[in-house]
C-alpha cells in the first residue's frame, strides 16, 4: 500500500499520531481529579529524558552519519542545532504565552490564561512535530518510527501535566482533556512541514535533522528541566530523566534492528 512506503504519507501520519498522544495523556483526569506535584515532575522528567535521547541518537547522530568533512559538522551541523534553539527563543520572545510555573512570556495580550497556556504549549509541540516529519524524510523508516515513538512517549506524561493543573484552576475535566488534545494536534503541521522540505530539498536533511534537534533540546533545558524542578522534587526529577533517556535510547536501537 502507498500509504505504508511513501515517506511523505508515513510522516505526516506518525506526527499525527505522536500528537494524539497528548490527548491520551489527560485521560486520567476523568478517573482522578487531582495528581500530586511529584507525580507530574517525575512525569515531566522522564518525558525531558526521551527528547533528550531522540535528539541526540535520532536526529544528531543521523545528521552527522550525513557528513562528509569535519567543517561541514560545523557549518551544517552545529549551525542547525543553534538555529533550532534560536528559533524556540524567538518564539518564547515575540509570542505571547503564558507558563504554568514560570508565568506570562512575550509581548502583553488580552487572551484568556487558558488560550495563553495552549499557545505555550503548541510552542513547544511544533518542532516535535518537525522532528517526526523530518525524520522520515531521511527514508529510515525505523528511525522515523522511534522519533515518532519517542514524541508519542514524551506527550503522554505532558498531557497530563497540561490537563491536572487546569482541572485544580476549576476548568471541567472535558475542557481540560480537550485543550490537552488542541495542544498536540500543532504536530501534523509540523511534520507535513518537516516531510515534505526535506524530501523536495534533499540536501536540506542534515539542517532539519539538526534544527529539530537544537528545538526540542532548547525546550528540554529552557522550560521542562527547570519546571519539574520548581516545587523542591528535583532529585525525582532527574531519576525520572535518566529512566526516560535510557529507555529512548533502548527503544532507538531496537527500531533501528528491526528495520535495518
Amino acid at each position: 500500500m502507498q500509504l505504508f512506503t511513501d515517506p511523505v504519507s508515513l510522516g505526516i501520519l506518525a506526527s499525527l499520531l505522536a500528537g494524539g498522544a497528548t490527548g491520551l495523556g489527560a485521560l486520567p483526569i476523568f478517573l482522578k481529579k487531582d495528581f500530586s506535584r511529584r507525580t507530574l515532575d517525575l512525569m515531566l522528567g522522564i518525558a525531558a529524558g526521551v527528547m533528550l535521547a531522540a535528539s541526540a541518537f535520532s536526529l544528531l547522530v543521523p545528521a552527522l552519519d550525513m557528513i562528509t568533512n569535519w567543517a561541514e559538522v560545523i557549518t551544517v551541523v552545529s549551525l542547525g542545532f543553534v538555529l533550532g534553539g534560536l528559533f524556540i527563543h524567538a518564539a518564547d520572545k515575540y509570542i505571547p504565552h503564558e507558563h504554568f510555573q514560570k508565568g506570562p512570556e512575550g509581548p502583553s495580550s488580552s487572551l484568556a490564561k487558558v488560550w495563553l497556556l495552549v499557545i505555550a504549549i503548541t510552542i513547544h509541540n511544533f518542532p516535535e512535530g518537525l522532528a517526526v516529519g523530518v525524520s522520515f524524510g531521511v527514508g529510515d523508516i525505523g528511525g522515523g518510527i522511534a522519533v515518532a515513538v519517542a514524541i508519542g512517549l514524551q506527550n503522554v506524561p505532558e498531557g497530563l501535566a497540561v490537563a491536572a493543573p487546569m482541572v485544580r484552576e476549576g476548568y471541567s475535566r472535558k475542557y481540560a482533556a480537550g485543550l490537552a488534545l488542541l495542544t498536540g494536534l500543532v504536530e501534523p503541521i509540523g511534520g507535513i512541514l518537516g516531510v515534505t522540505i526535506v524530501t523536495v530539498a534533499v540536501f536540506l536533511l542534515p539542517y532539519g535533522l539538526a534544527f529539530a534537534a537544537g528545538a526540542m533540546v532548547f525546550v528540554v533545558g529552557d522550560e521542562m528541566v527547570p519546571e519539574s524542578h520548581a516545587a523542591g522534587n528535583a532529585r525525582l526529577a532527574t531519576w525520572g530523566l535518566m529512566v526516560g533517556f535510557v529507555v529512548m535510547m533502548m527503544l532507538d536501537n531496537i527500531f533501528g534492528l528491526l528495520f535495518d
